[in-house]
């Protein structure tokens, strides 16, 4: 059992939905450790713990930057085709455990060619470690759906290749298509081909917005990237005034990009410990309880839970969701609602997203 309870229910075993989780920012230390002695790859520390500790203290800084720095080591032992599998089996096993039932796992394959991998068996290799991952938990009773967000990074120039790549591998895995990497001066527009694209092949997109940059780049990403969903999107909280407020009731104005990512429900997908680490919400503040998410949950906006980086946050979903019932009170209806709102936004069928949320409502039921 978790440490993290909502109502006297453990977190841990409710149904959960995470949309926006970096395959290099979910590595086991230990498993970083074996895989750089594979290929003689020095590390900070070379025990588990301490490594593990490492991550976290470099991922504090309060700099989107800085905080991606720490990825230098992840994908570094991610550049053969056994490490990428070993890791995609690992990542889907550590999702399952933590409750996960649809999941979408967000990489740049264009970073890990170092070792003479070609793009295409990059993604055959995370591909067959996520399908030995699925099999494994369905033989212990359990069930997993998971799917490949291929990104491409916004501040290089291959965006066009990657997406063709997403597209090749749209019936074999890969659901969706990202751009992540710096955000501030690398806005969607820069890549405005290859969500064309896209676009024209009826591929869906979500794009990294609203972290590292504000409401230019939100609005940059649904025109631009024709985003169906936003990777973080919480600075859409600066589209939001705050007029009066009271022990009972908030009073606010929205402004017309917040109106219109709130009234075509599109999806934020927020990841509470990242942000706090990233600076995302220090025009906010410095601690969860000011972190806009709450806000816009009650405001009724498309909030999604994610844990964004598992490594770098020490975190996992099920610690993302009890620290927000620990900061805002929230309560199993609010968890269940963040829950819903990411499996109604999924890249999957219609079909597949009405049957993911009656498992949901089923599971959440179960345990009430």
């Amino acid at each position: 059992m978790s440490r993290y309870e909502v109502d006297g229910v453990d977190i841990q075993g409710l149904p959960k939905v995470s949309l926006h989780d970096h395959l290099d920012g979910g590595l086991r230390p230990q498993t970083i450790i074996e895989l750089a002695d594979e290929i003689g790859f020095a590390l900070p520390a070379t025990d588990a713990a301490e490594l593990g500790a490492w991550f976290a203290a470099q991922s504090n800084s309060g700099s989107l930057p800085e905080y991606l720095t720490t990825f230098d080591i992840t994908t570094a032992v991610m550049q053969t085709e056994h490490g990428l599998h070993r890791v995609a089996k690992e990542f889907v096993l550590d999702l399952a455990e933590d409750g996960v039932v649809y999941g979408e796992i967000r990489w740049a394959p264009e970073q890990h060619l170092q070792r003479g991998l070609t793009l295409d068996q990059a993604v055959e290799a995370v591909q067959a470690g996520i399908d030995e991952a699925a099999a494994l938990v369905a033989t212990h009773g359990g069930r997993i759906r998971t799917g490949q967000l291929i990104s491409a990074m916004r501040h290089l120039d291959r965006a066009d290749e990657i997406a063709e790549l997403a597209l090749r591998h749209r019936d074999r895995g890969a659901v969706g298509f990202d751009i992540a990497g710096p955000e501030a001066g690398f806005p969607a527009s820069r890549l405005q081909s290859a969500f064309d694209r896209l676009a024209h092949a009826h591929f869906p997109a979500t794009v990294h917005a609203g972290e590292g940059a504000g409401l230019d780049s939100i609005a940059d990403a649904l025109f631009a990237g024709r985003a169906l969903r936003l990777g973080h999107g919480t600075r859409i909280a600066e589209d939001i005034v705050v007029e009066e407020e009271t022990d009972d009731a908030v009073v606010v104005r929205l402004g017309e990009l917040a109106e219109w990512v709130k009234d075509r429900q599109i999806a934020l997908e927020v990841s509470p410990s990242s942000n706090l680490q990233t600076g995302t919400i220090a025009q906010w503040g410095e601690a969860l309880d000011d972190h806009p998410i709450d806000l816009l949950h009650q405001l009724g906006f498309c909030v999604t839970v994610n844990p964004d980086n598992r490594l770098q946050s020490g975190t996992t979903l099920t610690r993302e969701l009890g620290l927000l019932v620990e900061a805002f009170d929230w309560e199993l209806d609010d968890l269940e609602q963040v829950a819903q709102n990411a499996a109604a936004s999924a890249f999957c069928t219609f079909e597949e997203r009405e049957e993911l949320a009656d498992l949901i409502a089923d599971g959440f039921d179960d345990l009430r």
